[in-house]
């Protein structure tokens, strides 16, 4: 990864990262040996099978007497223009049944499209298998497949979540109510990507038609980052970063770039002050220490690392995919005792509560004696860009901090936010970015069930509750970038070729394109844009 010297391993989740988790996770060999049966790790208590989550979604979306849905009949009621279809396999739970005769009205399909206008007939419908069972880690999930994912007439959960956001924002509530009974009936968290999908999306609806209600949804929620145990997970990411390079690719075109930043430096005894303000949780810099050993000269004198945590947030609409660890679980400890392993002078400042919006060289501390390289991933898309724009008044701000480069990856999708579009615009466009996350996700761990697995969907299933998942596309980054005194720098060839070696250790489906105009990597999946990876240094 540096010019001139020894490539280190590109991949972030090397033998060294597991060595530096070594002391503070002590899990079973067993576990070790087949981490797909969650049997060996029942003692974490994290995830409870016998929640029927579903079930409690419909009870507060459609029945509460305080929903918007309220006027609603109970059972599910016949569309206006009705069309036959296809009986579903009959389910287990006899909660889901009301009647025999409510089942043969109500059982539903896929839909295929829905007709403008917030008419209620669907002119397609078919038959899906609901998943069977609930077997825990024993076997692959029904209908995964790598090759379709991401083919429009396979993706049947959003054909039906989409169509019910477009009957929310019409006010056509016998519409929502049918098709949420029909996403009941398919949505499951045990099952291929389309049911995770759904189950996901079943719950984010519901929460949406009764969050202005009086009363609160008490249904159980998926596990999350902040509630998890802390010890499953640090195991748990680490074991993402293996199998997905969602973000362990962007890490790894980072660290390059930091590299290539100090290799430009006349004074190479100069100190290294990084400012992180990322979702890596500690997870990216045992790769970088390790390359800073290789350096000519060794590594520089101080290696300064000032992170801004997330914000706890209170309310379920503002919570930050990703960047917000379980309380207990504190990665500096553990990244001190590897940097003195590596005989680099370390120093971490961690500062909690900390708006990013009001940062400045103050309040990191930064000094002139040092050379500041700022690593900005997957957080400045929850900064405002409307009145007042924190985005460009962020990144203005950087770009008084003076610092050596600003490396910038973020979402690669338009905004989401209610000023882009209606509710039903900005839903669609989540749930095809959760699309991407559940489909590769499902192929990273080869259509198994894990607790891993869920641990990280349910974090990233956040993004369709959250009001400030604002995204934006790269080209309208690069615009603010430049408008804030930034210039593109095109990403060195030890990143480059370092992303593709990375690559190629990940599912075929995953690629990387390079951008000559501003000298980004995209990273894609089967063809689809997920994320970027940029270098900025300020106009001279």
């Amino acid at each position: 990864m540096t010019s001139g010297e020894p490539e280190p391993n590109p991949n972030p989740t090397s033998e060294h990262i597991l060595d530096w988790l070594e002391d503070s996770v002590s899990f079973l060999p067993s576990f070790f040996d087949d981490p797909y049966n969650s049997g060996e790790i029942n003692a974490y208590q994290w995830w409870d099978e016998s929640q029927a989550i579903d079930q409690d979604l419909i009870n507060t979306g459609v029945a509460s007497p305080n929903s918007p849905s309220e006027k609603a009949p109970a059972a599910c009621s016949k569309p206006a223009n009705p069309t036959s279809s296809n009986h579903l396999p009959q389910s287990n739970s006899s909660k889901k049944r009301k009647s025999t005769d409510n089942q043969r009205k109500c059982h539903g399909g896929r839909v295929n499209q829905a007709e403008q206008e917030g008419d209620a007939a669907v002119e397609e419908v078919v038959a899906i298998k609901k998943p069977v069972g609930n077997r825990k880690g024993t076997g692959r999930a029904t209908g995964n497949n790598c090759n379709n994912g991401n083919n429009k007439e396979g993706r049947w959960a959003e054909q039906l979540l989409n169509p019910c956001a477009s009957a929310i924002t019409t006010g056509n509530l016998t519409r929502v109510q049918h098709l949420l009974f029909v996403l009941h009936e398919l949505a499951s968290l045990t099952g291929d990507a389309n049911h995770r999908l759904a189950a996901h999306g079943l719950r984010a609806l519901t929460h949406h038609l009764t969050s202005s209600s009086a009363s609160s949804s008490t249904s159980a929620s998926p596990i999350t980052f902040t509630s998890a145990e802390p010890r499953f997970f640090q195991k748990s990411l680490i074991k993402f970063y293996e199998v997905s390079p969602w973000f362990a690719f962007p890490n790894n075109i980072a660290n390059s770039s930091i590299l290539q930043l100090l290799s430009e430096e006349k004074n190479q005894t100069r100190n290294l002050h990084i400012l992180d303000i990322g979702v890596s949780h500690g997870v990216q810099w045992p790769t970088l220490l390790e390359a800073l050993t290789h350096r000519s000269g060794g590594p520089p004198p101080l290696v300064r690392i000032t992170v801004i945590a997330g914000t706890t947030e209170t309310d379920q609409n503002t919570e930050t995919p990703f960047s917000i660890g379980p309380p207990g679980d504190n990665f500096s400890t553990r990244l001190l005792a590897f940097a003195k392993y590596m005989n680099i002078n370390l120093q971490i400042t961690t500062l909690d509560n900390q708006p990013i919006q009001t940062l400045n060289s103050q309040v990191i501390n930064s000094s002139t004696d040092e050379t500041l390289i700022v690593c900005a991933q997957f957080r400045l898309h929850h900064l405002n860009h409307n009145a007042p724009d924190e985005r460009t008044e962020f990144l203005k701000a950087l770009r008084n901090m003076e610092p050596k480069g600003v490396i910038l990856s973020e979402n690669n999708i338009e905004c989401s936010c209610n000023s882009c579009g209606d509710f039903a615009t900005g839903f669609s466009r989540r749930v095809d970015y959760l699309w991407r996350f559940l489909d590769s996700i499902s192929c990273a761990f080869k259509g198994r069930e894990s607790n891993e697995r869920r641990l990280m969907e349910g974090e990233a299933a956040k993004c369709l509750t959250n009001r400030n998942e604002m995204n934006e596309g790269k080209e309208k980054w690069c615009e603010r970038m430049r408008g804030a005194g930034f210039v593109g720098e095109m990403l060195g060839e030890d990143a480059i070729d370092g992303g593709r070696a990375l690559l190629r250790k990940y599912d075929s489906n995953w690629e990387m394109r390079i951008q000559e105009k501003d000298g980004l990597a995209g990273l894609w999946w089967k063809g689809q844009p997920v994320s970027f990876c940029s270098l900025w240094k300020s106009y001279t």
